[in-house]
């Protein structure tokens, strides 16, 4: 997957899950209900994918993925994990996770 159109091409599969684009932080993100489950973060992209969950560790598995810290001072959030452009092929499938999530979450 091209990094360059991942995010729109990610945003579009999601699209009729009800899923809208929106911003987080000033960064396209993606929506459902009015709450944000993924963004992209200068050319990387975040999933809250809750710490707890299998998906989470595995995505923290992947070359340069770190816990997401939108402030860059060592305050990450810990549900959160980052993914660089490296392993865009992986981000159909993190945003799917994370959506999973938060409708799972909200039950």
């Amino acid at each position: 997957m091209d990094p360059e159109t991942a995010f729109p091409d990610v945003a579009a599969e999601l699209a009729g899950a009800g899923v809208v684009s929106g911003k987080m932080f000033g960064h396209p993100a993606l929506k459902l209900n009015g709450k944000v489950f993924a963004c992209e973060f200068y050319g990387a992209m975040a999933f809250k994918l809750g710490r707890e969950t299998t998906v989470h560790a595995e995505a923290l598995l992947l070359p340069g993925a770190v816990l997401f810290d939108p402030s860059r001072q060592d305050r990450p959030f810990q549900d959160w994990v980052e993914v660089p452009a490296a392993s865009a092929d992986q981000w159909p499938m993190l945003a799917q996770a994370s959506l999973d999530h938060l409708v799972n979450e909200a039950r």
